[in-house]
């Protein structure tokens, strides 16, 4: 028994790498209202889960309880697009309330966000993390499958009035597709305080025909970044995923998020669990956990909780420091990103 963050924990658990459980992803649905390049591109025949197969909100808050139990402080609840599944600020105010659990996050494509704004705010999120990878109508069109980027910008706008105390925005930067607006997503982010992160385009799933000439990457991003504005490195905490960088003439920061180049796989501490109940302990895996399995045939929350331990003892992985290794035979069943939950 070890105390960790007021609590009582069973134990404090370490992977084969010595990586602690501290994160976990949870992905709510694997449906979206977007269809964009890298995730569910729509040239893809795409099939969803039956709504059978999906985890209702009352497995997930168990699930939740188990894993604070377990050593998680931190839930980012993600999809597919979380705000299409109804009801989710009851899900948000159920997780916020678990003892242990210090953060609770949603990410977003924020075309919803205008209209839930509050709603989320008053179930007790605080932190939103919008995904915009350009500013621009045609090319927003282009990468959603035909939507309007004016819901998301007035989604954006209405988080602040709704009282969230953080919001950030991501953006996956592809070589050749949205790299001349590195220096307009920056100043977007820099007029409305929010915290801007790059993210260098990865290989996650197997629909987006990835190759690493796309990659544009934390050197040239940085390289761009320093044609216009004066930085300096930030601090990285241990299991922080973006490199962190301050404006010296405000106080804001923009980070990047280069697991392709500068792959953080030795301090990563997230556990996934996907919309239809598989536990993933990484973002590239192949194979999970079907931890519904157990939840659904009667399992109480000790055996739960050993299964669960076993699964992270046993983890060793370390896709993005080995990528370019065998990145043949490493990418060719990878779980899709709108499974998962990026």
């Amino acid at each position: 028994m070890a105390i960790q963050g007021g609590r009582k924990v069973t134990e404090l658990l370490k992977d084969k790498l010595s990586r602690p459980l501290r994160t976990l992803r949870v992905s709510v649905t694997d449906r979206c209202n977007f269809r964009c390049f890298y995730c569910m591109p729509t040239d893809k025949d795409i099939e969803f889960l039956p709504r059978s197969e999906i985890l209702s909100y009352e497995e997930i808050e168990r699930i939740v309880r188990i894993l604070a139990d377990l050593g998680i402080e931190k839930v980012r609840i993600t999809g597919g697009e979380p705000l299409v599944r109804k009801g989710i600020e009851e899900l948000i105010n159920k997780l916020t309330k678990i003892k242990g659990i210090k953060d609770v996050a949603l990410t977003t494509n924020g075309y919803r966000l205008k209209e839930m704004a509050e709603r989320l705010a008053d179930a007790g999120l605080t932190r939103i993390t919008v995904s915009l990878n350009t500013l621009k109508q045609d090319r927003f069109s282009l990468m959603s499958g035909g939507l309007s980027i004016y819901h998301v910008l007035e989604g954006i706008d209405a988080l602040r009035g709704a009282g969230f105390t953080t919001v950030k925005v991501n953006s996956v930067i592809v070589k050749g597709i949205n790299d001349d607006e590195v220096l307009d997503l920056a100043e977007f982010c820099r007029e409305r305080g929010i915290i801007l992160r790059f993210i260098e385009y990865m290989d996650v799933g197997t629909l987006n025909g990835w190759t690493p000439e796309q990659v544009f990457s934390a050197g040239e991003i940085l390289e761009r970044m320093g044609s216009l504005y004066d930085f300096e490195p930030v601090g990285r905490e241990s299991d922080e995923t973006a490199l962190r960088f301050r404006y010296r003439d405000m106080d804001l920061e923009f980070g990047i998020i280069a697991s392709v180049t500068k792959p953080f796989c030795s301090s990563c501490t997230r556990l996934r669990l996907s919309a239809d109940g598989t536990l993933y302990t990484c973002l590239f895996s192949d194979r999970g956990l079907n931890i519904k399995r157990y939840i659904r045939r009667g399992y109480d929350d000790r055996a739960i909780a050993e299964v669960i331990k076993d699964l992270w003892h046993r983890r060793e992985d370390r896709y993005s420091e080995i990528r370019f290794e065998s990145i043949n035979s490493l990418s060719s069943k990878r779980v899709e990103m709108f499974r998962i939950g990026g």
